[in-house]
């Protein structure tokens, strides 16, 4: 059996939960493995929306030009009643703002999702090792050991921290022992097919529902002549599995004869799992995306979940392995889980919708779009910071800012990397900002002034047009701080210096003075 020198973090699934985690590790310079059971990457659409916070995660990663290359907004419903189309809007496609620069949901199959994340993992210098299996898994204080097939026999991998990303049916989760509550409606299955379409405009997703709960959509999959077929079966229908059957089934359904399928790229039987993880965490083992949480496709939740389950991980990961306590890990659960529980629930309602003629199983909104999503009240949010629109916890809006030259620049390419970031408005803020005693391990600390002399601090910028202000909600001065995830992680109006500097106690590893204070 072939050993390994131990590495930092193991990754088990290389979708794009289990993918994004690797591109994060990877630019913070760490030693990793991603290994993926099946032969290849995923080919099929599967999960086809990108909602607006994965945009933003999207750009910080850089692969948003990739993804944006590779889809579409999403077109109007073409709702078939009988001899009637009607046309409605799924989505209310809206314009950008400073706050949010991506405002609306992405149309992409999941292929192209995971195609620009491995491109970018590859620049990154790893790539996935597809048909390396996880067969068995033990741990210690210090480390974790994977037992894991490949092509040239079995391999043990030691890390200091594993990541499960394999799915709904998970080897790591069953490994660790950990329950997976919830239901599987057996009964309650969708065909999905990926298959080159004619017959059918390519400017709507049209769906044909009809009472009893029987549906039948199909969605013009982006740059492709593809469309992503939804068959809802009845409960002891069996699901036909050729393209004449297929054929037969929609012509039955729609009455549109003249509709034709040929070329079937993927297809699978999807049965709703509504199911969490009890734990996100063993010892030195970890659970992210589907392995901790399962969701029906209705409302575009599920990858968009796993892929901030990444982005909320990676960071912690690497600041405990450059010393941080380890409890800033116990943090991953205590945020991820509520959050995946509100998923459910939402993305449950949305399809039990469907079918039902009940609108608000189409009608997409905030909720989906996942920016409003809050760490507040968490063990990394302090009650009692908060400005007028803005508490800690919250997503950090972007902002239209001006530099020293009078170009235009946006806030958010301050948060671009993997490091904190110190937000001072104001004077006051600005001269306490340059006090901000900093460690020298782990992610670094960019300090941002606003309204405030260059000579403050490294990078000044000015609100010029007070987009800053107003989604910031700050009357005075403030000092801001910004988790490498981008939410907010201390507001200060007061005492700015003394209270950030506690916050960041729990989030670094000790500063230089910490450490000569202990030593004494």
């Amino acid at each position: 059996m072939k050993h390994g020198k131990i590495i930092d973090v193991l990754i088990v699934g290389a979708g794009p939960t289990g993918t994004t985690l690797a591109i994060d590790l990877a630019r913070r310079g760490l030693e990793l493995r991603i290994i993926d059971k099946a032969p290849m990457a995923f080919d099929g659409s599967r999960a086809k929306g990108i909602q607006p916070r994965s945009l933003e995660i999207f750009t910080d990663l850089e692969v948003l030009d990739d993804i944006l290359a590779a889809g579409s907004l999403y077109p109007k419903l073409g709702v078939h009643l009988g001899p009637f189309s009607l046309p409605w809007g799924m989505f209310r496609n809206i314009a950008a703002t400073p706050s949010v620069p991506h405002p609306n949901t992405w149309l992409i199959p999941q292929y192209r999702v995971d195609g620009a994340l491995h491109a970018r993992l590859g620049k990154l210098g790893h790539h996935a090792q597809f048909g390396h299996e996880l067969l068995d898994l033990s741990q210690d204080s210090d480390t974790i050991t994977a037992t894991i097939s490949t092509a040239n026999g079995p391999e043990e991998i030691t890390a200091r921290y594993l990541v499960g990303a394999d799915g709904g049916s998970s080897a790591v989760r069953k490994k660790l022992g950990i329950a997976f509550n919830g239901t599987t409606r057996e009964q309650d299955r969708m065909l999905i097919v990926d298959a080159t379409t004619t017959g059918l405009p390519r400017d709507r997703w049209h769906v044909w529902p009809r009472l009893g709960g029987k549906f039948i959509g199909a969605c013009p999959l982006p740059h492709t002549d593809m469309f992503q077929w939804m068959i809802r079966l009845a409960p002891d229908e069996e699901a036909p599995r050729d393209l004449a059957g297929i054929m037969q089934r929609i012509h039955a359904h729609t009455g549109k004869p003249h509709i034709s399928l040929r070329n079937i790229q993927w297809q699978s039987v999807f049965r709703p799992n509504i199911r969490m993880a009890e734990h996100y965490r063993a010892g030195r083992a970890f659970l992210a995306g589907d392995a901790a949480h399962v969701h029906t496709p209705a409302g575009a939740q599920g990858l968009n979940t796993g892929i901030q389950d990444a982005y909320n991980l990676g960071w912690k990961l690497a600041q405990c392995i450059a010393g941080a306590d380890d409890t800033l890990l116990d943090s991953y659960e205590a945020e991820r889980q509520p959050i995946a529980a509100r998923v459910l629930g939402l993305s449950t309602k949305k399809y039990d919708a469907i079918g039902t003629l009940n609108p608000s199983a189409i009608k997409r909104g905030k909720d989906e779009q996942q920016l409003a999503l809050t760490y507040q009240g968490g063990p990394l949010a302090l009650a009692g910071n908060r400005t007028t629109t803005l508490q800690a916890g919250d997503r950090a809006p972007d902002a239209t800012l001006r530099d020293n030259k009078g170009d235009e620049v946006r806030l958010f390419d301050s948060f671009k990397g993997p490091h904190f970031s110190a937000i001072a408005y104001g004077l006051a803020a600005a001269n306490e900002l340059a006090h901000l005693d900093w460690p020298s391990l782990g992610a670094p600390l960019q300090r941002v002034a606003i309204n405030a002399p260059a000579s403050t601090t490294g990078h000044a910028l000015i609100d010029a047009t007070h987009t800053f202000r107003d989604a910031y909600g700050v009357t005075g001065a403030t000092l801001l701080l910004v988790r490498p995830d981008g939410y907010l992680a201390h507001i200060a109006t007061q005492d700015m210096l003394a209270t950030t500097q506690a916050a960041i106690r729990c989030l670094t590893p000790p500063t230089e003075h910490q450490q000569d204070e202990q030593q004494k």
